[in-house]
C-alpha cells in the first residue's frame, strides 16, 4: 500500500511539472504571437524592399541592393556577427520587352522565360502546333513539329488541394519545353503560364537548355491567351509573330547574407531559418520570397525583443539565386560541409505570406522518425495556432543540408492564392496581407523556440 501512495504522488508530481512546463511554453509562445502581432518590423521591411528596390533577380543591381539592404538591417538585430557569403551566379537580361502577336490578329500578354536567348531585334513567324506537354513531342515526330513554334498547353491541375502538387505536375513544360521542342526541330516555344487563375498576367520562371540542345525562344503566355489561341487552332491554322532579345550574359559575383546568435549550452547544433533574397524582375517578389526573407529576419527581431537567450546556434540565411540556379543554397552547404558543422534543423519559408497552415518535415530516413516524434510532441501547442506538422518537402535552398542528418523543415501557408502572383508582374506589397505575414512569422519563431529549447532527441 505505501509503495502505490508512494507511486501516485510521484506520477502526479511528474504530471505537475509536465504541465507546468507546458504551460511556460503556451506562454511563450502567445509571447512571440503578441510581440510579432503588434511591434513585428517583418511588414515595414518587406514595403521598403519591394518599393524601394523592386526585383532581385541574380546578378542584377536590385539583387546587389537587396544584399545591402538585409545586411543593414540584420546588422541591428543583436546577432553576434554578420557576414556575406558569395557565390557565383548566372546573369541574364530581358532585353527589350516581349512581344507575342497572331498574324493579322491579336498581340498576347506574354513574358521571356528566364534564361531564354532572344529572337533577335527582327523576331521571327512561324505556324504553331499545340501539345499537352513533353510527350506529345515523341508522338506528333519530327515531320510535324520541325520549323514550328510549339505551344505547350497542359494546365495545372485543379483537382489538386494543394496548389503546389497542381503546379509541380505541369511545370516540366516550362522548364524543358524549349529544350526538348528544339531536338525535333522546333524555331520557338510558347508555354500556358503556371496558374490555376484565369487572367491577363503571364509567369516567368526559369527555362533550361540540356546539353546537347540546340537554343531556341522560350516565352509564356497568359492562361486567357492561352485559351484564345487553343480556341483558334482548334478552327484553323496560326501564324505567330515572336519577338524577344534577352541574353546570357557571364556569370556574376554575388552573396547570400547570413547573420548567427552562438548559442549558449550547445554552439555546435545550429537551427537555420531562411528563405531566398532574389526574385524574378517582372515583379518586386513580395511573395516569392520577399515574404520569406523578412521571415526569417523577424525570428531575430521578436526573440531579442523578448529577451530569450538561445541555447542553439540560430542563423538566418537570406539565399541568392535560388530562381534559377541554387548557387547560393549550394555554396552555403559547400561550406558548412567544408567546416564539419551540423544543422540540427534548418526552416526555409517560400511559399509566400499567406495565413499560416503548418510545416512539412524531410530527413534522412535513418533518423526521420525520432526527429518527427519530437516536434509532434508539441502538436498541442502549436493546434492553437492552426499550425499542423505533417512529412513533406522542405525547401530547394535548404535540401543540400540533409546530408547532415538534421531535420528539414517548410513553412507551410495556404496555397491557393499563392499561384495568382507566383513570378508576376503582380507579385508586389500589395498583394501581401500585414497580419498574414507577421502570423507567418510567429509561427516559424515558435517552432525556433521549441526546438531551440528542447532539440529533437
Amino acid at each position: 500500500m505505501f509503495n502505490k501512495i508512494l507511486f501516485s504522488l510521484f506520477l502526479t508530481f511528474v504530471l505537475f511539472n509536465v504541465q507546468a512546463q507546458n504551460d511556460d511554453d503556451a506562454l511563450k509562445i502567445k509571447e512571440i504571437y503578441n510581440h510579432t502581432l503588434t511591434q513585428g518590423d517583418c511588414y515595414q521591411w518587406l514595403y521598403d524592399m519591394t518599393t524601394q528596390i523592386g526585383g532581385r533577380l541574380a546578378g542584377s543591381e536590385g539583387a546587389d541592393r537587396s544584399v545591402l539592404f538585409t545586411k543593414t538591417i540584420l546588422d541591428t538585430l543583436g546577432a553576434d556577427k554578420v557576414w556575406l557569403q558569395e557565390c557565383e551566379v548566372p546573369h541574364w537580361d530581358r532585353g527589350i520587352p516581349e512581344l507575342v502577336r497572331i498574324v493579322g490578329g491579336k498581340t498576347l500578354n506574354s513574358t521571356a522565360l528566364g534564361g531564354t536567348i532572344g529572337t533577335g531585334e527582327a523576331g521571327l513567324t512561324a505556324n504553331v502546333i499545340e501539345l499537352q506537354g513533353l510527350d506529345d513531342l515523341e508522338v506528333l515526330g519530327e515531320e510535324k513539329i520541325k520549323g514550328k513554334i510549339v505551344f505547350y498547353n497542359r494546365p495545372m491541375d485543379p483537382t489538386q488541394i494543394r496548389t503546389f502538387n497542381a503546379y509541380g505536375g505541369a511545370v516540366d513544360q516550362r522548364v524543358f519545353g524549349a529544350s526538348r521542342a528544339s531536338k525535333y526541330g522546333a524555331v520557338a516555344a510558347i508555354v500556358r503560364s503556371m496558374t490555376l487563375k484565369q487572367d491577363d498576367n503571364p509567369h516567368t520562371g526559369v527555362s533550361i537548355y540540356e546539353d546537347g540542345a540546340e537554343q531556341i525562344p522560350s516565352l509564356a503566355i497568359s492562361t486567357n491567351d492561352a485559351n484564345y489561341l487553343s480556341k483558334m487552332l482548334k478552327n484553323q491554322e496560326v501564324q505567330l509573330y515572336i519577338r524577344n532579345t534577352s541574353k546570357n550574359l557571364a556569370p556574376k559575383t554575388s552573396h547570400s547574407v547570413i547573420a548567427e546568435i552562438k548559442g549558449t549550452d550547445f554552439p555546435d547544433e545550429i537551427i537555420l531559418v531562411g528563405g531566398h533574397l532574389d526574385s524574378w524582375d517582372i515583379g518586386s517578389g513580395a511573395h516569392d520570397d520577399g515574404a520569406g526573407c523578412v521571415h526569417a529576419m523577424q525570428v531575430f527581431q521578436t526573440l531579442k525583443a523578448i529577451g530569450y537567450k538561445p541555447k542553439r546556434t540560430l542563423r538566418c540565411v537570406l539565399f541568392m539565386n535560388e530562381e534559377n540556379g541554387l548557387k547560393g543554397g549550394l555554396a552555403y552547404a559547400e561550406e558548412s560541409n567544408k567546416n564539419n558543422e551540423f544543422h540540427l534543423a534548418a526552416i526555409e519559408s517560400d511559399a509566400g505570406g499567406f495565413t499560416p497552415r503548418g510545416f512539412s518535415c524531410d530527413a534522412q530516413d535513418s533518423i526521420f522518425a525520432d526527429y518527427f516524434k519530437k516536434l509532434t510532441s508539441w502538436s498541442d501547442l502549436l493546434e492553437p495556432y492552426g499550425l499542423s506538422l505533417v512529412k513533406g518537402g522542405s525547401g530547394a535552398d535548404i535540401n543540400p543540408l540533409k546530408s547532415q542528418n538534421g531535420l528539414l523543415i517548410g513553412f507551410r501557408p495556404d496555397s491557393q492564392r499563392y499561384f495568382d502572383y507566383h513570378h508576376t508582374r503582380i507579385d508586389n506589397i500589395d498583394a501581401v496581407n500585414k497580419r498574414e505575414l507577421e502570423l507567418g512569422a510567429a509561427s516559424i519563431t515558435s517552432l525556433v523556440y521549441l526546438i531551440d529549447k528542447y532539440g529533437l532527441k
